[in-house]
């Protein structure tokens, strides 16, 4: 319920302005709209990372440990997951967003993409974004990366016991019951970090903004 609320928050932050915008032929967004945009945006992304990784968790107990999954992932423990990825989210967000507040841009900017990308609005900043680089880089390592390596190695814990099970209808149980996990994982890691990673060494491109409709719409969807 917590995945699928931070899906339709994480879309709602980018999809109504960007219907806004071509049902009234209109651009505009003004610099409180935009910063508003982006705290959402990296709250909610940073919260779809967190929440994909608890259920990467749970997939490795459910499937490693079936006899002691009511024990490990208990209420309590649920709970203080949820709570404990909102929280993080929250302030990695803050961080983010307060310092983008320290910079001063020209009025009539053009930002390169269909919403305030955060990556995309340091590039058009007047001042030095060095300070706003490195919490970008600081909040991608450890609300991505680290999400990330987490999910990967409770996958190949997961994959390695599935091997072991000698029936092939039970691989088959297992294989489906993280297949819809698997396939949002790799949507939305794959297009999240293509974007992030190319638009740190390469000028923005067309590809950019159709790449992130994959993991701004199409992944919550």
């Amino acid at each position: 319920s917590n995945l699928s609320f931070a899906d339709i928050c994480f879309t709602s932050t980018t999809v109504p302005k960007m219907l806004v915008n071509i049902q009234t032929q209109s651009k505009m967004i003004t610099f409180a709209g935009c910063l508003t945009q982006i705290f959402f945006f990296i709250a909610f992304g940073c919260l779809d990372n967190l929440l994909l990784t608890m259920t990467a968790y749970d997939r490795f107990v459910a499937i490693c440990y079936p006899l002691h999954y009511t024990v490990i992932m208990n209420p309590r423990l649920c709970g203080l997951l949820v709570l404990g990825s909102w929280c993080i989210s929250v302030m990695g967000s803050l961080l983010e967003t307060l310092t983008i507040l320290r910079l001063s841009f020209c009025t009539n900017m053009e930002i390169p993409h269909f919403f305030c990308d955060p990556s995309e609005v340091l590039k058009l900043a007047c001042s030095d974004t060095f300070i706003n680089n490195i919490v970008m880089y600081f909040v991608t390592i450890v609300l991505g990366v680290f999400p990330l390596c987490g999910i990967l190695f409770s996958y190949s814990q997961i994959f390695s016991s599935v091997l072991r099970v000698s029936s092939a209808r039970g691989q088959h149980k297992a294989f489906s019951t993280c297949g819809s996990h698997l396939s949002v994982v790799s949507l939305f890691y794959g297009t999240g970090l293509g974007v992030y990673l190319s638009s740190a060494v390469t000028p923005p491109s067309r590809t950019s903004p159709a790449a992130s409709v994959m993991y701004t719409m199409v992944t919550p969807m």
